[in-house]
């Protein structure tokens, strides 16, 4: 009887180590489920980067209240003010203008200001861009323009306007937060933007539908693939390939060669490339375009407008562009036609004037 016994002993031992075994590869391949998913091809997808267009739009920017920091001296209609609103915890800093006399019945109309690449340790709030704000914050408009994060005051790392979604989250947030300022109309809100501020315009205006209209200078407006051969490059005349970027380019770029490495070579066609260029996603842009672009400018090239306007075009969406012969990266020459054309787009698209 006691051989018997011994192999019952055994067999059970067995048993119970293999019931172990595959319960812990069954609980094993739940994690892997949760963590990734699977496409109809049987392929695990890649989990979702804050840069790609349809994650943005799945986050909440809800804004806070503007409290006002500083008031400063006012100009002949307009008051102006140094103000602070939250955007993911950090506190942002920003120039609000308002006009005076009595608000219209909706409220008034409102232009979010988006200032373009300014070393951020120089960056002040009140400095820079002063007759752009000007302009529009004389002729009847509610102007906010943002610092955003680990510039001049602002709370946060410095990120950069094209690796990370910083920037963009932050004139989201200060969108959301002027849509709830009093004497503000909530539906009457346009977006400008020059050089970096462009791209982030374009960029806010395919994640937020409630941007009436916007109005981009010299505007890094192009795909990531554009980003990567056709700014700031010179041809390589012996293979035709582009040559290393510049070391503007480079100090802010690692973000470039890191997303390289994990979701392989820029290309038009990648998909992941594709999910993070803002120019993939015209078919559903907030409102129409009005771009501004100079054949001299030396920091931005000009076929980045004029391909927006093509890109435009082919979705069937509203837009119009203006080249300025000879001119320079901030339209000096041409400043005062430019302005024009921008208030009179506002005028017509935001404030609602034919």
């Amino acid at each position: 009887m006691r051989p018997n016994y011994i192999s019952v002993l055994f067999l059970l031992t067995l048993l119970s180590a293999g019931f172990f075994y595959f319960s812990q590869k069954s609980n094993t391949s739940d994690i892997m489920v949760e963590t990734e998913e699977e496409n109809d091809q049987g392929e695990f997808l890649t989990p979702e980067h804050p840069l790609q267009i349809e994650y943005m739009r799945k986050q909440d920017y809800p804004g806070s209240d503007i409290i006002i920091e500083q008031t400063l001296s006012p100009e002949s209609n307009y008051q102006r003010y140094i103000v602070s609103y939250q955007s993911e915890g950090l506190k942002q800093f920003a120039l609000l203008t308002i006009p005076n006399g009595e608000a219209p019945d909706t409220g008034w109309p409102a232009i979010l200001f988006n200032h373009g690449y300014i070393n951020p340790s120089v960056y002040r709030t009140a400095e820079k861009y002063v007759v752009y704000t000007d302009y529009f914050s004389r002729n009847g408009y509610v102007l906010l323009k943002p610092d955003y994060r680990g510039n001049g005051n602002s709370e946060g790392d410095a990120e950069g306007g094209y690796g990370s979604p910083s920037y963009t989250i932050d004139v989201l947030n200060a969108f959301s937060s002027l849509k709830k300022y009093e004497n503000v109309d909530p539906n009457r809100i346009g977006m400008w933007g020059h050089s970096m501020g462009g791209s982030i315009t374009l960029r806010a205006m395919v994640v937020n539908p409630d941007i009436k209209a916007g109005v981009i200078w010299a505007g890094v407006v192009g795909s990531y693939p554009d980003l990567v051969y056709n700014w700031h490059r010179r041809s390589n005349t012996i293979s035709g390939t582009p040559s290393p970027a510049p070391t503007q380019f480079s100090r802010r770029g690692r973000w470039r060669t890191e997303l390289i490495e994990k979701y392989g070579d820029v290309t038009e066609d990648n998909p992941f490339w594709q999910s993070i260029s803002p120019t993939s996603f015209l078919s559903e842009i907030s409102g129409p375009l009005q771009l501004h672009h100079a054949t001299g400018d030396s920091s931005v090239p000009v076929s980045m407008s004029e391909k927006l306007q093509e890109r435009m075009e082919a979705v069937g969406k509203e837009s119009e562009l203006f080249i300025y012969q000879g001119d320079d990266h901030n339209i000096s020459t041409n400043f005062s036609t430019a302005m024009q054309r921008s208030l009179a787009f506002f005028d017509k698209y935001v404030k609602g004037e034919q």
